[in-house]
């Protein structure tokens, strides 16, 4: 009796771990199905899968290409470098939009062309609005590489900030102040507001103001500060010193002295300080006054002088 009721307890624990397995099973059944589902649905777009990667491949050999073709045909046309990096780098971007979208439309048959771009503008607002700032200093960049007003070397102030560029790319403009420090300007600042560049020519006209006394010979003391002023070294000498009477000053009669010179910030400096004392020499040794500023004081009453010995 013992033996039987054991394989009865035996087959009724069978029974139950069963039931259980069945049950279990039933639970999982809708997941297993998914995945099968799912590992066909695999299998059978394999094809289109490996199709669209070699599309990727390609596409990414072409835009390789294609984009150090037109660096190259750029740098030939004797651009900027940056702006043929340009040129490459948006090369580079149209074939690899083409290619994703080609891509796309062979893993997914049912998007068709005209839904692949409408994604892609729909997707291309959004990222405009979100990074606004950032494509407005792309585009200031890129025209402001197009129009080539400035370049490497070149001197330029721009809203306060005064120094040398130092490289220009499609975000960002680095200057070097005369300090020594770097100062990052976007370029729509660039593109917006007025850009003095001192370096654009060669050379470029400097001015200083020379006061001469009231008692001089007006007439004799303009005709020594042009001469002083066209002995100067580092001035170019074609362009000639021009001297004129400029106005009446508080002590003095102003006279305006300009002349050209390289257009190197330094040479500003260079050509001023000799020019400054070239004139002041010349006057001293014609024994022509530039005066200290003269104070007139006027009083109501008549003041009393006493003079007081020893």
């Amino acid at each position: 009796m013992s033996g039987q009721a054991t394989r009865q307890a035996a087959e009724q624990a069978g029974e139950a771990a069963q039931a259980a397995t069945d049950v279990t099973l039933r639970f999982f059944q809708p997941l297993f199905d998914q995945l099968q589902a799912m590992w066909v649905g695999f299998v059978q777009t394999l094809p289109q899968l490996v199709l669209s990667l070699i599309v990727l491949v390609l596409t990414w050999v072409l835009a390789a290409a294609f984009s150090g073709a037109v660096k190259k045909m750029a740098l030939r046309a004797h651009m900027r470098r940056t702006l043929a990096d340009l040129f490459q780098t948006l090369t580079g971007i149209v074939i690899w939009i083409l290619g994703i979208l080609i891509a796309s439309m062979i893993l997914f048959p049912s998007v068709t062309p005209a839904q692949a771009i409408g994604a892609l503008g729909i997707g291309g607002i959004a990222v405009g609005l979100a990074f606004r700032d950032t494509f407005e200093n792309f585009l200031a960049g890129i025209m402001i590489l197009a129009r080539e007003p400035m370049e490497k070397g070149d001197v330029i102030e721009v809203e306060d900030v005064r120094g040398e560029v130092e490289e220009v790319t499609i975000r960002d403009t680095y200057i070097r102040k005369r300090s020594n420090e770097l100062v990052i300007v976007p370029n729509s600042m660039l593109f917006k507001n007025p850009v003095e560049i001192d370096t654009d020519r060669d050379i470029r006209r400097y001015d200083i103001v020379v006061g001469v006394a009231y008692g001089e010979d007006a007439t004799a003391a303009l005709e020594v500060i042009r001469s002083a002023a066209e002995g100067v070294e580092g001035i170019v000498q074609e362009k000639g010193v021009d001297v004129f009477a400029r106005e009446f000053g508080a002590s003095s009669i102003d006279y305006t002295v300009r002349w050209w010179a390289d257009s190197d910030p330094r040479r500003l400096h260079e050509t001023r300080s000799a020019m400054v004392l070239a004139i002041k020499a010349a006057l001293d040794e014609a024994g022509i006054e530039i005066p200290f500023p003269y104070r007139t004081l006027t009083f109501d009453e008549p003041l009393t002088v006493r003079r007081e010995e020893g």
